[in-house]
């Protein structure tokens, strides 16, 4: 919607659409990886103001240009993609925990923190239909591919998008990645389970279609802040 040359223009003619109706616009790419999640996920968000909502107690249309959106970011998507995280390492190869990087955007750390291997989800996941040659073979960390990208347990993970053939593997076991590992990577709280009576692949798209939680929460927050200080930040 805001890189591809088609997307554009239908994304800036719903943005004419929504100022003909009296609404004051910010937009800004983000990067779930500054609001805190483990992935490498960007997002347009465009937030408006209906100018007439006298309630605000402040005009949205002057105030606008001084959004906060850095109000609950960290450090940039770039910044944090700059550190020296691993590569590629032979899958079931011996890890050292690094001791240079952010810990908290780690596929691991946050299997650790949602205790996936015990969570209600844990055991869903798809069983390889043919057999488990092709996920022996797949070292810790290669992404680069479009389909059976394994994650690196000591780095972010890509986008969480597991529709059209996109398949994401456990680092260090020879398997798909599970719901409750799905979970996590879009940084929602260890207690948020997905319904055992969905669908498998209806789980799976769920989760891969939201939002992560640590960048919605943030957003929120920063919306609020930006009412709450009648849009003088």
């Amino acid at each position: 919607m805001y890189r591809t040359a088609k997307h554009r223009t239908f994304f800036e003619h719903m943005k004419k659409q929504l100022k003909n109706s009296g609404y004051a616009l910010t937009e800004r790419l983000v990067n779930s990886l500054s609001f805190g999640a483990p992935q490498d996920r960007d997002r347009i968000l465009l937030i408006g103001f209906l100018k007439a909502s006298e309630h605000l107690g402040f005009d949205p249309e002057a105030s606008i240009k001084r959004f906060p959106w850095t109000y609950k970011e960290g450090k940039t998507s770039e910044e944090l993609k700059n550190y020296p995280w691993p590569t590629q390492t032979p899958f079931q190869g011996t890890i050292k925990q690094p001791s240079d990087l952010p810990l908290e955007l780690t596929v691991q750390y946050w299997f650790d923190k949602n205790r996936v291997t015990t969570h209600p989800n844990a055991s869903h996941y798809f069983q390889p239909r043919a057999g488990l040659k092709k996920f022996l073979v797949i070292d810790e960390g290669d992404d680069k591919k479009k389909s059976y990208k394994r994650l690196h347990r000591w780095r972010y993970s890509p986008t969480a998008a597991y529709g059209n053939n996109e398949v994401h593997l456990h680092p260090y076991l020879a398997r798909r990645i599970s719901v409750a590992e799905a979970l996590a990577i879009q940084s929602l709280p260890a207690d948020f389970l997905v319904p055992p009576s969905i669908a498998l692949s209806d789980m799976f798209k769920t989760v891969g279609n939201g939002v992560p939680f640590l960048l919605a929460n943030g957003i929120a927050k920063t919306i609020a802040h930006f009412i709450d200080t009648k849009g003088k930040c």
